[in-house]
């Protein structure tokens, strides 16, 4: 089976891409670390230390501390693709993380993204 060119794509290149997007809407990088934190459990220690070691996506995940339990809370479509429907797991939580990155730069309240 094929696996996917996001899976082995370094975490590391691709979070400037979702600060840029969240600054380009006037939100933070530190929103993006909440978000991510929230939705990995890492800590913003663990978080410096993926990007640094430039870690896959599929390590990245892998090595999360914790998957939010309310992140089967988040809906909606991303790619074309509802995020709810996605088989692969590893794939649902790249596209969960592309999703609330989404929310944050369409100026929605950080209490609904991170679905308190």
């Amino acid at each position: 089976m094929l696996r996917h060119r996001i899976f082995t794509t370094p975490f590391s290149s691709v979070y400037p891409l979702y600060v840029q997007k969240a600054e380009r809407k006037g939100r933070t990088q530190e929103e993006v670390d909440r978000i991510i934190c929230w939705l990995t459990g890492y800590d913003q220690q663990g978080l410096r230390e993926q990007i640094e070691r430039k870690n896959d996506f599929e390590t990245f995940f892998a090595q999360a501390p914790a998957i939010h339990p309310n992140s089967s809370l988040i809906k909606g479509v991303v790619c074309g693709v509802r995020v709810e429907e996605i088989d692969d797991p590893l794939m649902q939580k790249i596209r969960y993380l592309d999703k609330l990155i989404d929310e944050l730069a369409k100026g929605k309240a950080m209490d609904k993204i991170l679905r308190t």
